[in-house]
């Protein structure tokens, strides 16, 4: 009697045939909208997505598998400071994942972790390949190793461009240029600088982009104006209270990440100042944080979630090749940033000056 049961749910449940038969397209093409492929066009992707919403139809895991070969394994590392930035980030690689039918293993790393180990316990989890978050996307250590063990691997938001490891990435010094250059524009020529991690390439080309811009503008570099950060809250205190605390302090200020940013605004608050009244406060990402205090950040975005399922689907589209023994040139994409103007840039207040000069 069960079997029957099962028999009738088998029969009446659509396929992937009949998803293929209501769009007009193949069932191959069916396979590839559902692993994600990028080899097909947006209105046949648009009529399957359609069919498969119209059917109610749930593919199963051969259905997934059908242009993808056995089960695949990927996995995520991540080391970040940054809880708004890792949320968006794993938004994207979970929606991707389960869009190409491969399974996703979220890993915790720290420094005090050594690489060895993490390599070994990849391969006790049958991890295929992996997506590198920064701060691991610029591990040297990491990168080799993954190599050595044959484990595949995409960096994302690193400031480097070429080389031999598969990455997704925006322009970070044309994205740093452009804020700059949109300060200048306002009218501030006494502009402070909040550096990121040493240990990110992505944080030399924003400070490339800010010294870039003031150049282009005429603009000294004062060294005094620029302090470290290590994109994390408590870094952007400190550092905003560095540059706040000078003689002549900047009129705005230009943080490499958002949790900087709004670190900068409370010290300012802290310090009596209106922002942006008083004092321009800019960030880089547009994370949820840049939403969430107030006034609102004005700030560069960086596509995180696009950029993390970008990522999700070059390593898959990478694994299956490599199953079908075909050789690729790594992949390295540079998707577009945008500069984002909300309610904390303003020009510089201009101030009488002493004795009515």
């Amino acid at each position: 009697m069960s079997d029957s049961r099962a028999s009738r749910r088998q029969r009446n449940a659509p396929t992937i045939n009949d998803v293929a038969h209501h769009a007009g397209v193949s069932a191959m093409t069916v396979s590839r909208v559902i692993n994600g492929e990028q080899a097909v066009r947006p209105a046949t992707r648009a009529k399957v997505d359609a069919a498969i919403a119209a059917l109610n139809y749930a593919p199963s895991p051969a259905a997934r598998s059908l242009a993808g070969g056995e089960e695949m394994r990927i996995g995520l590392l991540y080391s970040n400071p940054s809880a708004s930035y890792l949320s968006e980030f794993l938004v994207g690689s979970l929606e991707q994942a389960s869009r190409s039918g491969v399974h996703l293993v979220v890993e915790k790393w720290d420094e005090e972790t050594a690489v060895k180990s993490v390599i070994d316990h990849l391969l006790r989890g049958r991890i295929d390949g992996v997506v590198l978050p920064p701060p691991l996307c610029d591990l040297d250590a990491m990168a080799e190793a993954l190599a050595a063990a044959n484990i595949a691997a995409v960096a994302v938001a690193t400031g480097r461009s070429g080389g031999n490891l598969a990455a997704v990435r925006i322009d970070d010094r044309q994205a740093a240029y452009e804020m700059t250059h949109h300060l200048i524009a306002l009218g501030h020529n006494r502009i402070g600088f909040i550096k990121g991690h040493p240990n990110q390439s992505a944080s030399i080309r924003r400070l490339e982009g800010y010294v870039a811009a003031l150049g282009d503008a005429g603009i000294a570099v004062q060294d005094e104006y620029i302090a470290q950060g290590y994109f994390t809250y408590r870094s952007g205190l400190d550092a905003a209270e560095q540059i706040l605390a000078l003689a002549e302090p900047p009129t705005a200020i230009f943080a490499s990440n958002d949790d900087m940013a709004a670190a900068t605004v409370a010290i300012a608050h802290r310090n009596g100042l209106d922002v942006p009244g008083d004092l321009t406060v800019c960030g880089f990402d547009d994370t949820s944080l840049a939403t969430t205090i107030w006034p609102e950040l004005t700030t560069i975005r960086q596509p995180i979630s696009a950029m993390s399922r970008a990522a999700v689907e070059v390593l898959v589209q990478m694994l299956r090749a490599r199953r079908s023994k075909m050789e690729a040139e790594p992949a390295h994409l540079v998707m577009e940033h945008q500069l984002i103007r909300r309610q904390s840039d303003a020009p510089p207040r201009v101030r009488p000056k002493v004795g009515g000069v």
